[in-house]
């Protein structure tokens, strides 16, 4: 499983920083959306520019991903891109989904090896320092 993770996590690494870059440098073509909403909110997301802090936050994820010390904080980072992904897609580009459905499932494999990193967040019986 250790290989797995190590595997899922640089595989993780390129796709954050290959888009990450690709937001900033249109070097990969890509076609417009089918759906008129889908082009809608490209339109919107993009003359805010609030398509760049997503395209930089992918950029940061991925280059946490290289380093093993600083994967839960790629995971934490990476995991909101993601589910806006899966939603883009569900809700607006169903036909598009299966890259970020793979996405997942290496996010997951990763996650599971450093589970351990987070049972702060999902231990139950936690309490504050007093």
């Amino acid at each position: 499983m250790k290989t797995a993770s190590v595997i899922a996590r640089y595989l993780l690494a390129l796709v954050f920083i290959v888009f990450g870059l690709n937001g900033f440098l249109h070097f990969l073509p890509m076609t417009p959306p089918k759906s008129e909403m889908a082009v809608q909110y490209f339109t919107v997301m993009s003359a805010s520019h609030y398509l760049e802090f997503v395209f930089a936050l992918q950029l940061i994820a991925g280059g946490l991903f290289l380093f093993q010390r600083t994967v839960p904080l790629a995971l934490t980072i990476a995991g909101p891109l993601i589910v806006n992904i899966l939603l883009f897609h569900a809700l607006m580009d169903p036909g598009g989904i299966v890259p970020g459905l793979v996405v997942t499932a290496l996010w997951f494999i990763v996650y599971l090896q450093f589970r351990a990193a987070f049972f702060g967040i999902f231990y139950t019986e936690a309490q504050p320092d007093q």
